[in-house]
């Protein structure tokens, strides 16, 4: 037994040097050379600044937290307790049942009528009204955005048909084109619209 607890120990210091220290390190410098961008955080400079990462979802509203009629308007946050909180990513943890989901899915749904003009009985897109698990998806469904595009180019005195040029040339296409949902990134389809100048 003595002569089992000094093995034990070296194993343990050998293991953390190799799965702690070394093997991180190897993947992450593989990760900088082949892929330089995602490795660094993904970020997206404006202005000749940072303004946020492609991959972590943000608010575009005022100091009230309304939300600004000249930018895409990103899918409800959980995170944190004012959302959009990248420290305290995740859900609401609210059951399809839970009468506070209901009543803010509900809320929610009144709230992108009103400010994209939209009929009472207009379909809502599904990610327009409920956050994602983590609370900061990046994106935003081909539908919410063409919803979105008028209330953008009446805001920017824009055409309509620009401003839908613009969220198609931003289009993602679904992941490995099977998983998911064609989207668009909000930030990046905001900064493109800054860069119109409108």
């Amino acid at each position: 037994m003595r002569r089992q607890i000094p093995a034990a120990i070296r194993m343990i210091i050998v293991m953390t040097i190799l799965t702690g220290v070394a093997y991180p390190f190897v993947v992450t410098g593989i990760a900088r050379v082949a892929f330089p961008s995602r490795a660094n955080g993904s970020f997206v400079s404006g202005n000749g600044r940072v303004v946020g990462s492609s991959l972590i979802g943000q608010s575009f509203s005022d100091a009230s937290g309304n939300p600004l009629s000249q930018y895409f308007q990103p899918r409800p946050s959980a995170a944190g307790q004012d959302g959009y909180d990248a420290m305290a990513s995740g859900g609401s943890n609210l059951g399809p049942s839970n009468p506070k989901l209901l009543s803010a899915v509900a809320d929610r749904v009144a709230a992108y009528r009103a400010l994209n003009r939209l009929q009472a009985s207009a379909p809502v897109p599904i990610d327009a009204v409920t956050a994602s698990g983590s609370g900061l998806d990046p994106d935003i469904s081909l539908a919410n955005a063409l919803d979105q595009a008028p209330r953008v180019a009446r805001a920017r005195s824009l055409q309509v048909a620009q401003v839908v040029a613009l969220v198609k040339a931003h289009l993602r296409n679904r992941a490995w084109y099977f998983l998911g949902e064609n989207s668009v990134n909000v930030l990046e389809l905001n900064l493109a619209l800054d860069r119109m100048g409108s």
